[in-house]
């Protein structure tokens, strides 16, 4: 289905549309307009299933197991330290 609308549009995006219709890329203004708007939703679509995602890493993060910062350092100290070893790294 098709819905007639009106639109402005600045002169940059008029000439830039206009463009894109006279190198033949495009058959009107009109589907420049509406490939703008599909790439515009798939970007939001893509941005709130991130956001989404991310809410459940923070919330999983959250309910899980904290260090204290002693237990941090020692955890790290031991994770540089196997790093090291199998780089051949001296202290």
């Amino acid at each position: 289905m098709t819905v007639k609308s009106s639109i402005s549009l600045s002169d940059r995006q008029h000439a830039f549309a206009s463009s894109l219709v006279e190198s033949g890329r495009f058959g009107s203004v009109s589907a420049v307009v509406q490939q703008g708007l599909e790439l515009l939703r798939d970007r939001m679509d893509t941005e709130r299933a991130d956001t989404e995602a991310l809410k459940l890493i923070l919330a999983d993060r959250r309910a899980g197991t904290f260090l204290s910062p002693d237990e941090f350092d020692h955890q790290l100290e031991i994770m540089l330290g196997q790093g090291r070893s199998s780089a051949n790294v001296e202290d």
